[in-house]
């Protein structure tokens, strides 16, 4: 889907723009891919899984210093002015959120690998799966936001942070329990409550994500604002 920035004079400069949203897309495809493997090898015990996905973290990365790379061509070239400026620095935002959750992907195949051959309660496993879960569905509606710049469904996305941040507290005061009942268990709980905070901060960096998506779509800045500050923006007129 072509995104409705506005027509140039250089039809190259269109190309760049389209070129650039593109490859953004094709970073978040990459990253929601490992987010996806790593649950899984958390979940099912897989090391073979969380080994490829430490292994592919690189990737990541240099699509994230390409983008980047390009962003900075264009600002250096073009020079944009108002929507088109907005778009390069959500751009250049959202690449740094998606590395980032990149490294909380591996972070989790990590802990994957480590996990693997422990035994796990089956209960850890619903509740980091349903968290795992959780935070892809939001990573995937922050990247569909960004793509079809839809600020509501951004808003949306950010209401489903607030949620994560509740789940997370309570696997951690399962996981606690755990601990002070069978003090045999505290290494692999504590490698489980790492898997936790890690996908609870890929929960935060898709909610940042959808902020720089009414950034794009509104103009507004609403990093520091409460969720009711945040509908009234959307919903603005303005």
């Amino acid at each position: 889907m072509s995104m409705n920035i506005g027509q140039h004079i250089s039809q190259q400069f269109n190309e760049e723009l389209e070129a650039i949203r593109n490859h953004v897309m094709a970073m978040g495809g990459l990253v929601e891919q490992q987010l996806t493997d790593a649950i899984t090898a958390l979940v099912d015990a897989n090391a073979e899984l969380g080994e490829r996905v430490i292994q592919n973290d690189h990737k990541v990365n240099g699509l994230e210093v390409n983008i980047d790379e390009e962003c900075s061509r264009v600002l250096a070239r073009r020079q944009p002015a108002a929507g088109d400026l907005r778009l390069i620095v959500a751009v250049i935002k959202t690449i740094t959120d998606l590395e980032r959750i990149g490294d909380q992907a591996e972070r989790v195949g990590r802990m994957a690998v480590r996990l693997a051959d422990a035994e796990m309660k089956q209960s850890n496993y619903v509740e980091l799966q349903h968290m795992g879960n959780h935070v892809r569905e939001m990573l995937h509606d922050a990247l569909d936001a960004f793509a079809r710049m839809d600020a509501e469904a951004a808003l949306a996305v950010a209401h489903e942070d607030v949620k994560v941040d509740r789940e997370y507290e309570s696997i951690m005061r399962q996981l606690m329990t755990y601990m002070m009942e069978d003090p045999r268990t505290i290494s692999r709980v504590l490698d489980e409550m790492w898997a936790a905070r890690a996908l609870e901060r890929i929960g935060d960096h898709a909610g940042n994500i959808a902020e720089y998506v009414i950034y794009l779509v509104k103009g507004k800045d609403v990093r520091h604002v409460t969720l009711e500050q945040m509908e009234e923006e959307v919903r603005s007129e303005r």
